[in-house]
Protein backbone atom coordinates (compact mmCIF):
# COMPACT_ATOMS: atom_id res chain seq x y z
CA UNK A 1 0.00 0.00 0.00
CA UNK A 2 1.03 3.86 -0.68
CA UNK A 3 0.96 6.49 1.46
CA UNK A 4 -1.79 7.73 -0.67
CA UNK A 5 -3.91 4.87 -0.53
CA UNK A 6 -3.65 4.49 3.30
CA UNK A 7 -7.04 5.45 5.33
CA UNK A 8 -6.93 8.76 6.62
CA UNK A 9 -7.47 7.39 10.01
CA UNK A 10 -4.56 5.37 10.05
CA UNK A 11 -2.38 8.44 9.42
CA UNK A 12 -3.30 10.68 12.01
CA UNK A 13 -0.15 10.30 13.86
CA UNK A 14 2.37 11.65 10.92
CA UNK A 15 2.08 15.46 12.37
CA UNK A 16 3.78 14.10 15.69
CA UNK A 17 7.52 14.06 16.18
CA UNK A 18 8.26 10.61 16.57
CA UNK A 19 11.56 9.18 18.58
CA UNK A 20 12.83 5.71 17.89
CA UNK A 21 15.18 4.10 20.08
CA UNK A 22 16.66 1.17 18.81
CA UNK A 23 18.68 -0.78 21.58
CA UNK A 24 21.46 -3.08 19.86
CA UNK A 25 21.86 -1.44 16.80
CA UNK A 26 24.79 -2.53 16.21
CA UNK A 27 23.97 -6.38 15.71
CA UNK A 28 22.64 -8.45 12.67
CA UNK A 29 19.02 -7.82 13.72
CA UNK A 30 18.79 -4.67 13.54
CA UNK A 31 21.39 -4.32 10.55
CA UNK A 32 19.67 -7.29 8.66
CA UNK A 33 15.88 -5.96 9.95
CA UNK A 34 15.01 -3.34 11.45
CA UNK A 35 16.97 -0.47 9.91
CA UNK A 36 15.88 -1.75 6.29
CA UNK A 37 12.29 -1.90 7.48
CA UNK A 38 12.46 1.43 8.79
CA UNK A 39 13.70 2.61 5.62
CA UNK A 40 10.98 1.54 3.56
CA UNK A 41 8.49 3.36 5.78
CA UNK A 42 10.82 6.25 5.67
CA UNK A 43 11.00 6.28 1.38
CA UNK A 44 7.06 5.29 1.67
CA UNK A 45 5.76 8.39 4.00
CA UNK A 46 5.16 6.12 6.88
CA UNK A 47 7.10 7.68 9.14
CA UNK A 48 6.66 11.10 10.21
CA UNK A 49 8.90 13.91 8.78
CA UNK A 50 9.86 14.51 12.36
CA UNK A 51 11.40 11.50 12.89
CA UNK A 52 14.85 10.72 15.01
CA UNK A 53 16.04 7.13 15.00
CA UNK A 54 18.73 6.57 17.79
CA UNK A 55 20.95 3.60 17.54
CA UNK A 56 21.93 2.53 20.88
CA UNK A 57 24.75 0.06 21.79
CA UNK A 58 27.38 -0.81 23.98
CA UNK A 59 30.10 -0.76 21.31
CA UNK A 60 32.00 2.53 20.50
CA UNK A 61 30.78 3.95 17.02
CA UNK A 62 31.02 7.17 15.22
CA UNK A 63 27.82 8.65 13.33
CA UNK A 64 29.42 8.21 9.84
CA UNK A 65 30.52 4.67 11.30
CA UNK A 66 27.19 3.69 12.31
CA UNK A 67 25.88 5.01 9.13
CA UNK A 68 28.45 3.24 7.16
CA UNK A 69 27.77 -0.02 8.69
CA UNK A 70 23.94 -0.03 8.12
CA UNK A 71 24.24 1.22 4.66
CA UNK A 72 24.70 -1.82 2.37
CA UNK A 73 21.87 -3.05 3.76
CA UNK A 74 19.45 -0.72 2.92
CA UNK A 75 18.59 -2.23 -0.97
CA UNK A 76 16.15 -0.59 -1.92
CA UNK A 77 15.05 2.88 -3.25
CA UNK A 78 17.48 5.95 -4.86
CA UNK A 79 20.63 7.51 -3.75
CA UNK A 80 18.65 10.62 -2.20
CA UNK A 81 16.04 8.44 -0.57
CA UNK A 82 18.80 6.43 1.41
CA UNK A 83 20.20 9.80 2.34
CA UNK A 84 17.43 11.58 3.44
CA UNK A 85 16.62 8.44 5.54
CA UNK A 86 20.48 8.14 7.16
CA UNK A 87 20.22 11.64 8.11
CA UNK A 88 17.67 10.76 10.75
CA UNK A 89 19.99 8.04 11.69
CA UNK A 90 22.20 8.90 14.86
CA UNK A 91 24.25 6.63 16.99
CA UNK A 92 24.86 6.90 21.01
CA UNK A 93 26.58 4.42 23.20
CA UNK A 94 25.79 3.17 26.66
CA UNK A 95 25.11 0.14 28.76
CA UNK A 96 22.10 -1.66 28.98
CA UNK A 97 22.04 -1.83 32.98
CA UNK A 98 23.01 1.72 33.21
CA UNK A 99 19.79 4.74 33.82
CA UNK A 100 22.62 7.22 33.84
CA UNK A 101 23.61 6.31 30.54
CA UNK A 102 20.05 6.41 28.59
CA UNK A 103 19.03 9.38 30.65
CA UNK A 104 22.13 10.97 29.17
CA UNK A 105 21.28 10.48 25.50
CA UNK A 106 17.78 10.99 26.25
CA UNK A 107 18.57 14.65 27.34
CA UNK A 108 19.78 15.36 23.74
CA UNK A 109 17.12 13.33 22.14
CA UNK A 110 14.47 15.13 24.29
CA UNK A 111 16.09 18.43 22.94
CA UNK A 112 16.21 17.06 19.62
CA UNK A 113 12.23 16.89 20.20
CA UNK A 114 11.57 20.07 21.44
CA UNK A 115 13.76 21.42 17.77
CA UNK A 116 11.29 19.64 15.31
CA UNK A 117 8.24 21.55 16.45
CA UNK A 118 5.46 21.50 18.54
CA UNK A 119 2.63 18.66 19.25
CA UNK A 120 2.78 15.47 20.92
CA UNK A 121 6.20 13.63 20.54
CA UNK A 122 5.61 9.75 20.52
CA UNK A 123 8.60 7.40 21.76
CA UNK A 124 8.95 3.93 20.40
CA UNK A 125 11.51 1.56 21.75
CA UNK A 126 12.65 -1.55 19.74
CA UNK A 127 14.75 -4.14 21.42
CA UNK A 128 16.90 -6.18 19.13
CA UNK A 129 18.73 -7.96 21.80
CA UNK A 130 19.00 -11.01 23.14
CA UNK A 131 16.63 -11.80 26.26
CA UNK A 132 18.91 -12.00 28.96
CA UNK A 133 19.40 -7.94 28.84
CA UNK A 134 15.65 -7.28 28.24
CA UNK A 135 14.75 -6.49 32.12
CA UNK A 136 18.38 -4.35 32.60
CA UNK A 137 17.49 -2.37 29.49
CA UNK A 138 13.78 -2.22 30.61
CA UNK A 139 14.43 -1.29 33.94
CA UNK A 140 16.89 1.48 32.62
CA UNK A 141 14.79 3.21 30.00
CA UNK A 142 11.47 3.55 32.67
CA UNK A 143 13.61 5.20 35.27
CA UNK A 144 15.12 7.45 32.95
CA UNK A 145 12.60 7.83 30.28
CA UNK A 146 9.08 6.44 31.29
CA UNK A 147 8.66 7.38 34.70
CA UNK A 148 9.12 10.97 33.51
CA UNK A 149 7.13 11.98 30.66
CA UNK A 150 6.66 15.42 30.10
CA UNK A 151 3.77 17.22 29.00
CA UNK A 152 4.24 16.73 25.48
CA UNK A 153 4.12 12.91 25.41
CA UNK A 154 1.78 11.39 23.11
CA UNK A 155 2.72 7.43 23.60
CA UNK A 156 5.40 4.68 24.18
CA UNK A 157 5.49 1.35 22.74
CA UNK A 158 8.37 -0.95 23.27
CA UNK A 159 8.93 -3.87 20.67
CA UNK A 160 10.50 -7.01 21.92
CA UNK A 161 12.27 -9.80 19.83
CA UNK A 162 11.85 -13.55 20.51
CA UNK A 163 12.76 -15.84 22.13
CA UNK A 164 10.29 -15.30 25.04
CA UNK A 165 12.05 -17.65 27.62
CA UNK A 166 13.11 -21.75 26.76
CA UNK A 167 10.21 -22.90 28.70
CA UNK A 168 7.38 -22.54 30.62
CA UNK A 169 9.38 -21.61 33.80
CA UNK A 170 11.96 -19.51 32.03
CA UNK A 171 9.26 -17.67 30.36
CA UNK A 172 6.93 -16.88 33.03
CA UNK A 173 10.32 -15.43 35.43
CA UNK A 174 10.92 -13.08 32.33
CA UNK A 175 7.47 -12.26 31.75
CA UNK A 176 7.07 -11.40 35.69
CA UNK A 177 10.47 -9.18 35.81
CA UNK A 178 8.86 -7.32 32.43
CA UNK A 179 4.91 -7.13 33.80
CA UNK A 180 6.94 -5.23 36.91
CA UNK A 181 8.51 -2.73 34.85
CA UNK A 182 5.55 -2.26 32.21
CA UNK A 183 1.83 -3.58 31.72
CA UNK A 184 0.36 -5.34 28.97
CA UNK A 185 -0.27 -2.35 26.57
CA UNK A 186 3.00 -1.05 26.49
CA UNK A 187 5.14 -4.27 25.25
CA UNK A 188 4.50 -5.74 21.61
CA UNK A 189 6.12 -9.01 21.24
CA UNK A 190 6.95 -9.80 17.79
CA UNK A 191 6.70 -12.85 15.49
CA UNK A 192 8.08 -11.96 12.48
CA UNK A 193 5.85 -14.60 10.89
CA UNK A 194 2.66 -12.65 11.75
CA UNK A 195 3.53 -9.83 9.80
CA UNK A 196 4.18 -12.39 6.37
CA UNK A 197 1.81 -12.00 4.08
CA UNK A 198 0.21 -15.07 3.31
CA UNK A 199 -0.28 -15.32 6.97
CA UNK A 200 -2.01 -12.29 7.29
CA UNK A 201 -4.35 -13.72 4.42
CA UNK A 202 -5.29 -16.40 6.09
CA UNK A 203 -8.10 -14.71 8.04
CA UNK A 204 -9.18 -13.47 5.37
CA UNK A 205 -9.53 -16.69 3.32
CA UNK A 206 -11.21 -18.13 5.77
CA UNK A 207 -13.41 -15.87 6.84
CA UNK A 208 -14.81 -13.90 3.64
CA UNK A 209 -15.24 -16.63 1.53
CA UNK A 210 -18.40 -18.59 1.89
CA UNK A 211 -16.56 -22.38 0.23
CA UNK A 212 -14.00 -22.67 2.58
CA UNK A 213 -15.61 -21.80 6.72
CA UNK A 214 -18.11 -24.83 6.23
CA UNK A 215 -15.28 -27.01 5.64
CA UNK A 216 -13.15 -25.95 8.19
CA UNK A 217 -13.73 -28.72 10.15
CA UNK A 218 -13.11 -32.40 11.24
CA UNK A 219 -15.99 -33.42 8.59
CA UNK A 220 -13.92 -32.26 6.01
CA UNK A 221 -10.41 -31.98 6.47
CA UNK A 222 -8.10 -35.07 6.95
CA UNK A 223 -5.03 -33.49 7.89
CA UNK A 224 -3.53 -30.59 7.93
CA UNK A 225 0.44 -30.14 7.21
CA UNK A 226 2.84 -26.85 8.57
CA UNK A 227 6.40 -26.66 6.80
CA UNK A 228 9.22 -25.06 6.86
CA UNK A 229 12.18 -25.65 5.59
CA UNK A 230 15.53 -24.10 5.13
CA UNK A 231 18.40 -25.02 2.38
CA UNK A 232 21.20 -24.02 4.81
CA UNK A 233 22.84 -25.03 7.91
CA UNK A 234 23.24 -22.82 11.07
CA UNK A 235 25.52 -19.66 9.07
CA UNK A 236 27.74 -19.01 11.90
CA UNK A 237 24.76 -19.03 14.71
CA UNK A 238 25.54 -22.29 15.84
CA UNK A 239 26.72 -21.18 18.93
CA UNK A 240 23.12 -19.18 19.45
CA UNK A 241 20.86 -22.11 17.83
CA UNK A 242 22.76 -25.07 20.31
CA UNK A 243 21.44 -23.53 23.08
CA UNK A 244 17.61 -23.57 21.70
CA UNK A 245 17.14 -26.62 18.46
CA UNK A 246 15.04 -26.36 15.73
CA UNK A 247 11.67 -26.86 18.50
CA UNK A 248 12.67 -23.63 20.58
CA UNK A 249 13.63 -21.16 17.10
CA UNK A 250 10.67 -22.36 14.87
CA UNK A 251 7.98 -24.43 15.91
CA UNK A 252 7.02 -23.15 19.19
CA UNK A 253 6.22 -19.56 17.96
CA UNK A 254 6.51 -19.03 14.02
CA UNK A 255 4.36 -22.55 13.00
CA UNK A 256 2.48 -22.42 16.27
CA UNK A 257 1.28 -18.81 15.23
CA UNK A 258 0.04 -20.09 12.09
CA UNK A 259 -1.42 -23.16 13.64
CA UNK A 260 -3.66 -21.11 15.80
CA UNK A 261 -4.42 -18.26 13.22
CA UNK A 262 -5.93 -21.46 10.74
CA UNK A 263 -7.48 -23.21 13.61
CA UNK A 264 -8.86 -20.68 15.55
CA UNK A 265 -12.76 -19.79 15.95
CA UNK A 266 -13.78 -17.23 14.33
CA UNK A 267 -13.09 -13.87 16.24
CA UNK A 268 -16.05 -11.17 16.80
CA UNK A 269 -13.81 -8.65 14.49
CA UNK A 270 -10.41 -8.68 12.99
CA UNK A 271 -9.72 -4.97 12.67
CA UNK A 272 -10.94 -1.71 14.43
CA UNK A 273 -11.60 -1.06 17.83
CA UNK A 274 -11.34 -4.16 20.17
CA UNK A 275 -10.01 -6.46 17.06
CA UNK A 276 -6.45 -7.24 19.17
CA UNK A 277 -8.33 -8.94 21.87
CA UNK A 278 -11.00 -10.73 20.14
CA UNK A 279 -7.86 -11.64 17.72
CA UNK A 280 -6.09 -13.16 20.17
CA UNK A 281 -8.58 -14.28 22.46
CA UNK A 282 -9.52 -17.07 20.20
CA UNK A 283 -5.62 -17.81 19.58
CA UNK A 284 -5.53 -18.50 23.56
CA UNK A 285 -8.86 -20.76 23.63
CA UNK A 286 -7.36 -23.15 20.80
CA UNK A 287 -4.09 -23.10 22.19
CA UNK A 288 -5.89 -24.22 25.40
CA UNK A 289 -7.05 -27.57 23.74
CA UNK A 290 -3.81 -28.42 22.02
CA UNK A 291 -2.55 -31.54 24.10
CA UNK A 292 1.40 -31.47 25.29
CA UNK A 293 3.39 -33.35 22.23
CA UNK A 294 4.12 -36.87 23.06
CA UNK A 295 7.17 -38.12 22.61
CA UNK A 296 5.41 -41.29 20.35
CA UNK A 297 4.40 -38.19 17.78
CA UNK A 298 7.37 -37.23 17.19
CA UNK A 299 10.74 -37.13 14.96
CA UNK A 300 14.28 -35.45 15.92
CA UNK A 301 16.95 -35.25 13.53
CA UNK A 302 20.38 -33.62 12.64
CA UNK A 303 22.22 -32.99 9.67
CA UNK A 304 25.15 -34.28 8.59
CA UNK A 305 27.81 -32.91 6.35
CA UNK A 306 26.77 -32.59 2.75
CA UNK A 307 27.68 -36.04 0.23
CA UNK A 308 30.26 -33.93 -2.09
CA UNK A 309 31.77 -32.15 1.00
CA UNK A 310 30.92 -28.91 -0.01
CA UNK A 311 29.30 -28.35 3.46
CA UNK A 312 30.32 -29.58 7.09
CA UNK A 313 27.50 -31.46 9.54
CA UNK A 314 25.96 -29.53 12.50
CA UNK A 315 28.68 -30.53 15.59
CA UNK A 316 31.59 -29.43 12.64
CA UNK A 317 30.60 -26.16 13.33
CA UNK A 318 33.47 -25.08 15.78
CA UNK A 319 30.53 -22.79 17.83
CA UNK A 320 28.80 -26.25 18.11
CA UNK A 321 29.98 -28.97 21.00
CA UNK A 322 31.50 -31.92 19.42
CA UNK A 323 28.84 -34.17 20.97
CA UNK A 324 25.68 -32.11 20.83
CA UNK A 325 22.31 -33.56 20.24
CA UNK A 326 20.42 -30.44 19.86
CA UNK A 327 17.85 -31.57 16.83
CA UNK A 328 18.34 -28.93 13.22
CA UNK A 329 14.93 -30.83 12.39
CA UNK A 330 11.84 -32.11 13.84
CA UNK A 331 8.77 -33.65 12.79
CA UNK A 332 5.77 -33.96 15.33
CA UNK A 333 1.64 -34.47 15.88
CA UNK A 334 -0.20 -31.65 17.35
CA UNK A 335 -3.99 -32.50 18.46
CA UNK A 336 -6.66 -30.11 19.01
CA UNK A 337 -9.28 -31.74 21.58
CA UNK A 338 -12.06 -29.51 20.71
CA UNK A 339 -15.51 -30.02 18.50
CA UNK A 340 -14.29 -27.99 15.50
CA UNK A 341 -10.85 -30.71 15.38
CA UNK A 342 -10.68 -33.27 17.63
CA UNK A 343 -9.21 -36.47 15.47
CA UNK A 344 -7.45 -34.21 12.86
CA UNK A 345 -4.25 -34.38 12.75
CA UNK A 346 -1.56 -31.44 12.87
CA UNK A 347 1.80 -32.15 11.51
CA UNK A 348 4.19 -29.59 11.97
CA UNK A 349 7.28 -29.98 10.14
CA UNK A 350 11.16 -27.90 10.59
CA UNK A 351 14.26 -28.49 9.48
CA UNK A 352 17.27 -26.45 8.29
CA UNK A 353 20.03 -28.16 5.40
CA UNK A 354 17.13 -29.57 4.06
CA UNK A 355 16.54 -29.42 -0.19
CA UNK A 356 14.58 -26.14 -0.16
CA UNK A 357 13.81 -23.37 1.38
CA UNK A 358 9.67 -22.88 1.80
CA UNK A 359 6.83 -22.29 4.39
CA UNK A 360 3.91 -23.92 3.36
CA UNK A 361 0.04 -24.60 4.70
CA UNK A 362 -1.27 -27.64 3.25
CA UNK A 363 -4.26 -28.67 4.20
CA UNK A 364 -5.60 -31.75 2.72
CA UNK A 365 -9.56 -32.97 2.55
CA UNK A 366 -11.66 -36.31 2.73
CA UNK A 367 -11.72 -38.21 -0.47
CA UNK A 368 -14.86 -37.29 -2.04
CA UNK A 369 -17.35 -39.98 -1.24
CA UNK A 370 -18.05 -42.82 -3.68
CA UNK A 371 -15.77 -41.38 -6.28
CA UNK A 372 -13.21 -44.21 -7.05
CA UNK A 373 -16.44 -46.21 -7.36
CA UNK A 374 -18.03 -44.19 -9.95
CA UNK A 375 -14.66 -44.18 -12.09
CA UNK A 376 -14.23 -47.31 -12.41
CA UNK A 377 -11.68 -47.86 -9.16
CA UNK A 378 -9.29 -45.36 -10.36
CA UNK A 379 -7.70 -43.82 -7.44
CA UNK A 380 -8.79 -40.64 -6.74
CA UNK A 381 -6.69 -37.78 -5.17
CA UNK A 382 -7.88 -35.73 -2.42
CA UNK A 383 -8.60 -31.87 -2.34
CA UNK A 384 -6.23 -29.97 -1.01
CA UNK A 385 -5.74 -26.18 -0.26
CA UNK A 386 -2.04 -24.98 -0.06
CA UNK A 387 -0.70 -21.54 1.15
CA UNK A 388 3.05 -20.93 0.23
CA UNK A 389 4.48 -18.41 2.72
CA UNK A 390 7.69 -18.35 1.18
CA UNK A 391 9.26 -17.41 -1.06
CA UNK A 392 6.88 -16.75 -4.11
CA UNK A 393 3.80 -16.67 -2.33
CA UNK A 394 0.95 -18.31 -3.63
CA UNK A 395 -2.51 -20.16 -3.03
CA UNK A 396 -3.88 -22.75 -5.26
CA UNK A 397 -5.98 -25.72 -4.79
CA UNK A 398 -5.92 -29.12 -5.65
CA UNK A 399 -8.58 -30.17 -7.98
CA UNK A 400 -9.80 -33.43 -9.90
CA UNK A 401 -10.37 -32.62 -13.27
CA UNK A 402 -10.96 -34.57 -16.66
CA UNK A 403 -8.02 -35.67 -18.65
CA UNK A 404 -7.73 -33.82 -22.16
CA UNK A 405 -8.47 -35.91 -24.75
CA UNK A 406 -11.32 -38.90 -25.49
CA UNK A 407 -10.65 -40.97 -22.20
CA UNK A 408 -12.51 -39.80 -18.98
CA UNK A 409 -9.85 -40.39 -16.41
CA UNK A 410 -9.09 -38.39 -13.58
CA UNK A 411 -6.21 -36.33 -13.14
CA UNK A 412 -5.08 -33.34 -10.83
CA UNK A 413 -4.58 -30.14 -11.90
CA UNK A 414 -4.75 -26.51 -9.82
CA UNK A 415 -6.41 -23.32 -9.07
CA UNK A 416 -3.97 -21.21 -8.58
CA UNK A 417 -3.80 -17.66 -7.42
CA UNK A 418 0.56 -16.86 -7.35
CA UNK A 419 1.21 -13.07 -6.08
CA UNK A 420 3.98 -12.39 -8.75
CA UNK A 421 1.82 -12.97 -11.51
CA UNK A 422 -1.68 -11.44 -10.84
CA UNK A 423 -0.85 -8.49 -9.09
CA UNK A 424 2.02 -5.65 -9.96
CA UNK A 425 2.58 -4.98 -6.02
CA UNK A 426 5.69 -4.26 -3.85
CA UNK A 427 5.24 -6.66 -0.92
CA UNK A 428 6.51 -5.65 1.81
CA UNK A 429 9.09 -7.41 4.68
CA UNK A 430 7.00 -8.76 7.51
CA UNK A 431 9.49 -6.41 10.00
CA UNK A 432 7.93 -3.52 8.30
CA UNK A 433 4.32 -4.42 8.22
CA UNK A 434 4.17 -4.84 11.90
CA UNK A 435 6.76 -1.92 12.91
CA UNK A 436 4.12 0.00 11.02
CA UNK A 437 1.54 -1.75 12.68
CA UNK A 438 2.74 -1.07 16.40
CA UNK A 439 3.10 2.65 15.21
CA UNK A 440 -0.65 3.00 14.39
CA UNK A 441 -1.44 0.71 18.12
CA UNK A 442 -2.68 -2.04 17.18
CA UNK A 443 -1.69 -5.26 18.82
CA UNK A 444 -3.71 -7.94 17.13
CA UNK A 445 -0.44 -9.29 15.33
CA UNK A 446 1.78 -9.40 18.51
CA UNK A 447 1.97 -12.34 20.81
CA UNK A 448 0.32 -11.63 24.10
CA UNK A 449 1.38 -12.94 27.23
CA UNK A 450 -1.45 -15.70 28.06
CA UNK A 451 -0.90 -16.89 24.28
CA UNK A 452 2.91 -17.62 25.49
CA UNK A 453 2.04 -19.32 28.58
CA UNK A 454 -0.27 -21.65 26.52
CA UNK A 455 2.06 -22.34 23.86
CA UNK A 456 5.32 -23.28 26.25
CA UNK A 457 2.53 -25.48 28.32
CA UNK A 458 2.40 -27.62 24.38
CA UNK A 459 6.29 -28.11 24.59
CA UNK A 460 8.01 -27.91 27.67
CA UNK A 461 6.84 -31.34 28.78
CA UNK A 462 8.75 -32.77 25.86
CA UNK A 463 11.45 -30.22 25.68
CA UNK A 464 12.57 -31.59 29.27
CA UNK A 465 12.36 -35.12 28.31
CA UNK A 466 14.41 -34.50 25.07
CA UNK A 467 17.32 -32.47 27.32
CA UNK A 468 17.21 -34.90 30.33
CA UNK A 469 17.15 -38.18 28.14
CA UNK A 470 19.65 -36.42 25.41
CA UNK A 471 18.19 -37.91 23.21
CA UNK A 472 19.87 -38.64 19.87
CA UNK A 473 18.61 -37.62 16.74
CA UNK A 474 18.27 -39.39 13.68
CA UNK A 475 21.35 -38.23 11.52
CA UNK A 476 20.49 -36.81 7.44
CA UNK A 477 22.22 -35.72 5.01
CA UNK A 478 22.74 -32.23 4.37
CA UNK A 479 20.69 -30.56 1.55
CA UNK A 480 18.43 -33.46 1.78
CA UNK A 481 14.78 -34.08 2.54
CA UNK A 482 15.14 -35.06 6.44
CA UNK A 483 14.77 -38.03 7.99
CA UNK A 484 12.46 -40.51 5.97
CA UNK A 485 11.02 -41.19 9.73
CA UNK A 486 9.42 -38.20 9.13
CA UNK A 487 7.08 -39.35 6.30
CA UNK A 488 6.79 -42.49 8.01
CA UNK A 489 4.96 -40.35 10.67
CA UNK A 490 3.00 -37.92 8.30
CA UNK A 491 1.41 -41.26 6.47
CA UNK A 492 0.87 -43.29 9.69
CA UNK A 493 -1.26 -39.93 11.31
CA UNK A 494 -3.36 -39.30 8.20
CA UNK A 495 -1.73 -37.66 5.73
CA UNK A 496 -1.62 -39.64 1.80
CA UNK A 497 0.69 -38.79 -0.58
CA UNK A 498 -0.37 -39.83 -4.10
CA UNK A 499 2.49 -39.24 -5.87
CA UNK A 500 1.01 -38.07 -9.22
CA UNK A 501 1.16 -34.74 -9.64
CA UNK A 502 3.30 -31.63 -9.73
CA UNK A 503 2.49 -27.90 -8.65
CA UNK A 504 2.64 -26.53 -12.20
CA UNK A 505 4.77 -23.46 -10.47
CA UNK A 506 7.48 -26.04 -9.13
CA UNK A 507 9.42 -28.18 -11.37
CA UNK A 508 10.41 -31.55 -10.88
CA UNK A 509 8.72 -30.91 -7.53
CA UNK A 510 6.36 -33.43 -6.37
CA UNK A 511 3.72 -33.29 -3.77
CA UNK A 512 5.58 -35.50 -1.00
CA UNK A 513 7.84 -32.71 -0.59
CA UNK A 514 5.94 -31.77 2.51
Amino acid sequence: MSIQQADPKDLEYLPDVLTIFVVGASGDLAKKKTYPSLFDLHRHGFLSERTTICGYARSFKSDEDFKAQIAPYIKHGTEEEKQKFLDICIYRQGAYDSTEDVAKVFKELEQREADLGTGKTNRLFYFAIPPSVFVPIGKSIKEAVVDHPGPRLGWTRLIVEKPFGKDTASFQELSSAMGALYTEDYIYRIDHYLGKEMVQNLVILRFANAIFEPLWNRNHIKSVVITFKEDFGTKGRGGYFDSYGIIRDVIQNHLLQVMSLLAMEPPVKVTGDGSANFVRDEKVKVLNCIEPVKWEDCVLGQYMAAPDGSEVAYTEDPTVPDDSVTPTFASMVLRIKNPRWDGVPFIIKAGKALNERKAEIRIQFKNAPGAAMMFGGQAISENELVMRLQPDEAVYVKTNVKSPGLATKPIVSELDLSYKERYDVELFDAYTRLILEVIRGRQATFVRDDELKAAWAIFTPLLHQIDKEKIKPIPYEYGGRGPAEADKLAEKVGYSYRGNYTWSKKESIGEQEI
